[in-house]
């Protein structure tokens, strides 16, 4: 974990956060400027700081399931939903810990801009 960083200090609680879910592993918490009715990041607890930094695969499938749990437990799997993983400054990530956007409760356009 890094002292500094947002997301890590929210894993250690040292910040208090919308959180949805919890595991070992990973956080949902609620998006701070939602884009959709249902918007929480689903965050690993470990310090990665992007998508371009993380080393091992099974990390993403354990973000990804832990995703998928989230939108079941809350009702979104049946109608849908979107993850978006933002990676580096023209990517839109303004956060630098690995982070994936789970949006879900009303039809989503595409493209998404």
């Amino acid at each position: 974990m890094s002292e500094s960083c947002l997301f890590c200090r929210i894993a250690r609680k040292e910040i208090p956060a919308g959180i949805v879910a919890e595991t070992d592993g990973f956080l949902a918490l609620r998006d701070i400027d939602p884009k959709a009715p249902f918007h929480v990041l689903i965050v690993p607890k470990a310090h990665v700081a992007s998508l371009n930094d993380v080393k091992d695969a099974k990390l993403l499938g354990e973000m990804m399931r832990f995703a998928v749990s989230v939108a079941e437990d809350n009702g979104y799997a049946k109608s849908g939903y979107r993850t978006v993983i933002n990676t580096n400054a023209d990517g839109g990530q303004t956060v630098f810990h690995l982070h994936l956007h789970l949006l879900a409760g009303r039809r989503l356009g595409w493209p998404p801009g």
